[in-house]
């Protein structure tokens, strides 16, 4: 059955100087009302990496403060969107978020990350910005490549922090 499926709020704060952004949270992020949820999804152990925390071990709350404490945001390109399961590629009837606005509400922010090829679609929205757009391998488990391979350009982003 398709579904409308809606995004989260962001989190961000006037401090944010790297903004990852996904597509839109899939079914068990979307059950458990919580960014990457999924428990295969790599996106905790490899932000985690970077940040030298151990985000995949916290309770979500410490997860998202502790972001926040290194400057880093979160947000989805879709805002909604009908989609059977939560395949990117199943996605239809999709309404984007406003990205340009929030970019420029966030004072010191100097880079967006995008996980994923759909969300680095979405970077042209961004086009002209003074900002750095960063394409990253998807952390989903839908997407197979290396996690060593992954873990390596996601390490890239520890010069925005």
């Amino acid at each position: 059955m398709t579904s409308h499926k809606h995004c989260f709020p962001p989190v961000v704060s006037p401090e944010v100087r790297l903004l990852i952004l996904g597509s839109l949270p899939g079914d068990a992020s979307l059950a458990a009302g919580q960014y990457y949820a999924h428990p295969r999804n790599q996106f905790w152990r490899l932000l985690g990496e970077m940040l030298g925390k151990p985000l995949a071990e916290m309770a979500y709350a410490d997860r998202l403060d502790c972001l926040l404490a290194h400057r880093v945001g979160l947000w989805d390109v879709v805002a909604r969107a009908e989609r059977k399961g939560s395949l990117d590629a199943a996605l239809n009837d999709v309404e984007h978020n406003d990205l340009l606005a929030l970019t420029r509400s966030l004072p010191r922010l100097e880079a967006v990350a995008f996980n994923g090829g759909t969300a680095f679609r979405a970077a042209r929205r961004l086009a002209g910005s003074p900002l750095a757009l960063l394409a990253l391998p998807s952390s989903s488990p839908a997407y197979t490549r290396d996690y060593q391979e992954k873990l390596a350009i996601w390490l890239q982003l520890r010069r925005y922090l």
